[in-house]
């Protein structure tokens, strides 16, 4: 028995195997029976970064419409008012984001309002591990989302690779520790690097027969995987040696060197689809800000890196005539707490925003700032408004062209299209513009054993839930389609304990959560 066929009888939820070769790390599992239902004869580009540790949404983007409520739950780290960076009348950015605010301006730049997912884990390595995998707070899913995606397109991988049809890696994690969100069922599909002009061959040894037990199978896996390791470092060299980059980047920015790399190995012909960045430090708890100037401290020097880091790269990337080619996306763990605490720090949240960037996005805003109570209940942050994997998966069809199905099946059933990037490409390609906005009203609001929602909708699914002051998913109330006109949903909220709740309406492409109080 060969080694590949062994770990294709083992379990599929075995622990990935990583071996760091030269800066190049490889992952082995089981592989499973695959699907192969599209082409990727596309040159499109997504640049994920992720904010690791926690990024405070409510001091990222602020919601002016509910500034004087914040200004009480947090006066010791909230930004002065007069000096946020305005989107619009209703929402701003810190203003150490002079970089991203320059790129709203020339539409670039999209926001997503309350990003998470229910029953939200505040664990750093689950939340994670839930992320990166785009699966439920209930489920272990130990392949990526983008791993479960490029299991769909390269059956064989990592035998056989590079070749003539893929000669180049299909992922790239700027870094030491590989992301998983490209892990597939036998190999993580990104190669981790931190110097693409540092690469040096390995040694591969002897080429002499292997036994055909467990112990020639791995040297026989080794030596494969250095085989690969070489190729594709001297593909990499050669496009870092090809590339330019057209701006300066900032000095010290670690970020900024990362997002450099990926324009110069890009500019230099790389085909690789998928590039996966981090920024760390966002774990907030304490001196968050510097006492007596909230607007400078770690977590604005953090902004600033991530700003500054975003906007050379669009920069960069337009000057080469390669942003159409490109979008970018942020992510992070989880937000914080809408109270800060009294180390002039934020702790462990829910839902946070997060940011697409280059010339082929969507909508502007999706979603409706954040409705902050007077009262938070202990430790409760943002409510879930827009289920993360909606915006996986409609980055999935909009960018890679997978079609909205399959998305079902590589992320979750309850999948729902989101504007979120387009193909500027094409010429037929237009904006899924929504003709009107979605409201939600809520009756007596506090109650005590009864509230009625009121909404209007076209002949749609229609989803309401309503969860906990923690994330937590309490109840479905209502799942089924209406027929188009102004509808009412009774809900008995006798047997609640007091306290917060957010109903999260849902119907085709939109979505909004509604706080109510239970006396």
């Amino acid at each position: 028995m060969k080694r590949r066929d062994f770990l294709k009888a083992g379990s599929a939820s075995a622990i990935s195997l990583p071996v760091l070769l030269n800066g190049l790390n490889l992952s082995i599992l089981p592989k499973a029976g695959l699907l192969n239902f599209l082409n990727l004869d596309t040159d499109k580009v997504l640049v994920l970064i992720q904010l690791q540790g926690g990024n405070d949404g409510l001091n990222t983007v602020i919601p002016l419409t509910e500034y004087d409520k914040l200004a009480n739950l947090r006066s010791n780290i909230i930004i002065p008012e007069n000096q946020v960076l305005k989107l619009n009348d209703d929402v701003g950015l810190h203003p150490s984001m002079t970089g991203m605010r320059s790129l709203w301006d020339n539409g670039k730049l999209s926001l997503i309002h309350s990003a998470g997912y229910p029953n939200q884990n505040r664990s750093h390595f689950r939340s994670t591990d839930i992320w990166t995998s785009a699966s439920s707070a209930e489920e272990f899913e130990s392949r990526g989302w983008l791993g479960r995606y490029f299991d769909t397109q390269y059956t064989d991988y990592p035998e056989g690779y590079p070749n003539a049809d893929a000669p180049d890696p299909i992922a790239i994690t700027m870094g030491y520790i590989l992301s998983e969100t490209c892990q597939g069922v036998s190999a993580n599909y990104s190669l981790s690097i931190t110097d693409p002009f540092g690469l040096s061959p390995l040694l591969q040894g002897q080429g002499s027969d292997t036994p055909d037990e467990p112990y020639g199978w791995e040297l026989e896996f080794l030596r494969q995987a250095i085989a690969s390791t070489n190729a594709y470092s001297d593909i990499i060299k050669n496009a870092a040696n090809l590339g330019a980059n057209m701006v300066t980047y900032p000095d010290g920015n670690n970020l900024a060197q990362q997002l450099q790399n990926v324009a110069l190995l890009i500019s230099g012909g790389l085909k690789t689809k998928v590039f996966v960045c981090s920024l760390g430090g966002f774990d907030t708890h304490s001196a968050q800000v510097n006492n007596g100037d909230t607007t400078q401290g770690v977590h604005a020097n953090l902004l600033e890196q991530l700003s500054s880091a975003i906007s050379a790269f669009q920069e960069d990337l337009k000057l080469q005539g390669l942003e159409e080619r490109v979008v970018g996306m942020t992510f992070s763990e989880f937000g914080r707490q809408i109270a800060s605490n009294f180390s002039d720090g934020t702790d462990h949240g829910t839902a946070a925003p997060m940011f697409v960037f280059g010339s082929c996005i969507g909508e502007p805003i999706n979603g409706d700032n954040p409705e902050i109570p007077v009262t938070p209940e202990n430790q409760e942050g943002v409510a879930m408004q827009n289920d993360f994997r909606n915006i996986y998966g409609s980055i999935l069809q909009d960018w890679f062209g997978v079609p909205s199905e399959e998305i079902k099946n590589l992320i979750f059933e309850d999948y729902q299209h989101m504007n979120i990037v387009k193909d500027c490409a094409t010429p037929t390609s237009v904006k899924n513009t929504v003709e009107e906005t979605l409201e939600i009203s809520a009756y007596p609001n506090p109650f005590h054993s009864q509230v009625v929602l009121k909404f209007t909708t076209k002949a749609e699914r229609v989803q309401l839930a309503i969860f906990g002051s923690l994330g937590q998913k309490v109840e479905t109330v209502f799942d089924r389609s209406l027929p188009a006109g102004e509808h009412e949903i009774r809900h008995d909220g006798s047997m609640l304990p007091a306290g917060n709740y957010y109903y999260r309406l849902q119907i085709g492409e939109q979505q909004i959560t509604k706080l109510v109080v239970k006396m």
